[in-house]
């Protein structure tokens, strides 16, 4: 019995190792046949655009926030207390110098001057008489003196009295557009209410921004800016005409005030614009279209187009340095060189080395030509 179990069991075992032995072969030539078919495959490729990358010259910039400002702008506010008898503030309505906008009651002030001046004619007569007396020696010189006096008074009470029925005469004292303004015959207002405001209609406007030190030590009267309102399909240049001679010690800024000549594209006063300030000396870099850039875990990155030993062309990793955006284009500062070809369209699908098959004809940028342009 021993024997024959003995038997069995190494019978039993040869027939698994003979099993074993016929798979392993039977898969390694499945491999093998495998990997001959692959060989035989063409290499996979995909399809792209390319862009030259073109030589520029550019200049940093600077970006800021600032209000449009008319050259000549009040607050409306009446210098005295009173009872509003005329309005002709309408809003957005261009009034001319002198206009008379608010009228308050001054029927007291006007009986009152109807009086002095009555009072001013009769201290005339009274010095008249004085004077014709004093001649024949009818009179003392302290009589004229007094005379004289009265009748000053009497011309000075009038002056005053003029004055104060001017201040409630409220004019315009430019060419202005009338802003918002809710008045009305009748109302009595408290001294200094705010009656509504006026903005200079002038051919320029200022715009006051604020930069850095380190900018504002850069900057000197004359200088360009671009002014970009929002709603605006391109922007306005200003000239810089004042720069604050004191650095605010909380922010460490400084003001800056630039004029735009015709202000009849520019933004409404108050209005918030974008400035763009340039800095420094333009210096080479080279221009990429955006959709060339990719996001990579190291930073920005681009795929270069270059053809490999035998040939073929293939897409390699490259980083780089980027800079600003100049409309369609992002500035490189470092990690390409103007002439290179880099994938555009359909560089979302690229890997290191993969083969690549260029759809349509490059752009020709070629760096032939230099561009001085500034960052946004």
């Amino acid at each position: 019995m021993n024997r024959r179990s003995w038997i069995g069991s190494f019978l039993l075992l040869v027939m698994v190792v003979s099993v074993g032995v016929g798979l392993a072969a039977w898969k390694y030539t499945a491999i093998q046949a495998s990997e001959a078919a692959s060989a035989n495959q063409p290499e996979p490729m995909e399809s792209v655009t390319v862009a030259f990358a073109k030589e520029i010259e550019h200049r940093h910039t600077a970006t800021s926030i600032g209000t449009v400002l008319a050259l000549r702008s009040i607050t409306l506010r009446n210098e005295l207390p009173g009872t509003v008898r005329y309005v002709n503030l309408t809003p957005g309505q261009v009034v001319d110098t002198g206009m008379v906008l608010v009228a308050l009651d001054v029927s007291v002030e006007e009986a009152e001057l109807k009086a002095q001046e009555a009072q001013a004619g009769l201290s005339r007569t009274v010095l008249k008489r004085r004077n014709n007396l004093s001649h024949d020696r009818a009179t003392t010189q302290e009589e004229v003196d007094r005379a004289r006096a009265d009748r000053d008074i009497a011309l000075a009470q009038i002056a005053r009295t003029k004055a104060i029925i001017a201040r409630k005469t409220i004019r315009a004292s430019f060419r202005a557009r009338v802003g918002m303004a809710d008045l009305h015959p009748g109302q009595y207002l408290n001294e200094g209410t705010e009656l509504t405001t006026l903005q200079g209609i002038d051919d320029a406007v200022h715009v006051d921004f604020t930069v850095t030190q380190q900018v504002a030590a850069g900057l000197r009267e004359g200088d360009s800016v671009e002014v970009s309102a929002s709603g605006q399909s391109s922007s306005i240049v200003a000239k810089i005409v004042a720069v604050d001679a004191r650095v605010d010690p909380t922010t460490r800024n400084a003001m800056v005030r630039a004029r735009i000549e015709g202000a009849a594209n520019a933004p409404s006063p108050g209005a918030s614009v974008r400035i763009r300030v340039s800095i420094g000396l333009p210096r080479k870099a080279v221009a990429v279209p955006v959709s060339a850039m990719r996001k990579g875990p190291g930073g920005d990155q681009v795929f270069v187009i270059e053809p490999d030993k035998n040939g073929k062309t293939r897409a390699h990793v490259r980083q780089v340095e980027s800079g600003a955006m100049l409309g369609d284009e992002v500035v490189i500062h470092a990690g390409l060189s103007a002439g290179e070809r880099v994938a555009v369209s359909g560089s979302f699908k690229l890997r290191e080395a993969v083969l690549v098959a260029i759809a349509g004809s490059p752009e020709d940028g070629g760096g032939s030509g230099q561009v001085i342009l500034g960052e946004r």
